[in-house]
């Protein structure tokens, strides 16, 4: 039995990652920066630790201790927008666990094999799909932080021959993606409308194009990158853009309102250097890994908002249905 071990496991990600692994039979560990505060139940299976990431000594004794075969790194923070008011702490957060996982890796000379959730953010502005070789330029702290753990990872690999690699993802989404992030934000308040609550949405820039996939899908390609006797890093993406604004229509339509009529735009949700285009070319994730995204932004929207429909918020703890998403 392959062990694992998966920080940030409360995320989106870290659910559907650590419930394929537990079909794939791993056994399964995951970080969380404070075991009293996760508030999201995992399968029963999972081994759930407190862990700061930050903290180098912590980190290595729990790699010393576990040995595991695979890690894969996607505790973060994971908000653009929040990036521009916490520059410090969003930067922090991200590249010092990056830094201390690897350092542990190479002090213990440990045959481990390591996956670094990195972001398309790093490309900046996107007006042709974005692949390996596209220059990098962050237009965000959050990509600034993103692309010095990504170039940490690519270091450690041929510095010091580890095996090491990042997954370039497009943003992904699901049923799990929190109400603070702006897709979040529509479906829910489409759905809360549909059922009659008097709400108006206000956003930013509605212009923007986005490459958005399927978490449990991009999940698969992390793992399957994993299985790769040489690292090497991947963008993982739908390959198409769509607009916010495509979004928002696509998400009021499934409820069968009109987007026009309830939303409101607000300046003061302007980012203060926002990408105005971003997607990323799947090719050579195609061609390596054998791997496609398969679901459509009406596919996603339409999952999403059948979970959201017909289980409250508060009441997501239905994770069968919600990891039943992932085997379509």
């Amino acid at each position: 039995m392959k062990t694992a071990l998966i920080t940030g496991v409360t995320g989106q990600a870290g659910f559907y990652l650590s419930s394929l692994l537990l079909e794939k039979e791993y056994r399964v560990v995951g970080t969380t920066r404070d075991i009293r505060m996760a508030n999201r139940p995992l399968q029963a299976e999972v081994e759930l630790v407190s862990l700061d990431l930050t903290n180098y000594e912590r980190v290595i004794d729990l790699i010393d201790e576990l040995r595991p075969d695979e890690i894969y790194h996607f505790a973060a923070p994971s908000s653009v927008a929040r990036s521009f008011g916490d520059p410090v702490r969003t930067s922090i957060g991200i590249m010092v666990p990056t830094l201390n996982i690897l350092e542990s890796i190479r002090t213990l000379r440990a045959r481990i094999r390591f996956l670094d959730a990195a972001s398309i953010e790093m490309f900046g502005d996107c007006r042709a799909a974005a692949d390996e070789s596209t220059p990098l330029d962050p237009h965000s702290p959050y990509g600034v932080a993103k692309t010095t753990s990504y170039l940490q990872t690519k270091n450690y690999r041929e510095a010091y021959e580890l095996h090491s690699c990042s997954a370039i993802f497009s943003n992904f989404e699901s049923p799990l993606r929190p109400v603070g992030f702006v897709t979040g934000k529509i479906v829910s308040t489409a759905c809360q409308i549909a059922m009659g609550e008097k709400l108006n949405l206000k956003l930013g820039n509605v212009e923007i194009f986005r490459d958005w996939g399927w978490a449990p899908e991009y999940m698969e390609a992390a793992w399957r990158m994993m299985q790769l006797d040489e690292p090497r890093d991947l963008v993982i993406a739908t390959g198409k853009k769509r607009s916010l604004r495509d979004f928002l229509r696509v998400a009021f339509d499934k409820v069968n309102l009109n987007y026009e009529d309830h939303i409101t735009c607000d300046s003061h949700l302007l980012r203060p250097y926002d990408i105005q285009s971003s997607v990323g070319s799947p090719e050579n994730a195609r061609r390596v890994i054998q791997w496609s995204a398969q679901y459509s932004l009406e596919d996603l929207i339409g999952e999403w908002i059948d979970v959201e429909m017909t289980t409250s918020r508060s009441q997501h703890q239905s994770w069968n249905k919600l990891y039943s998403l992932h085997r379509k």
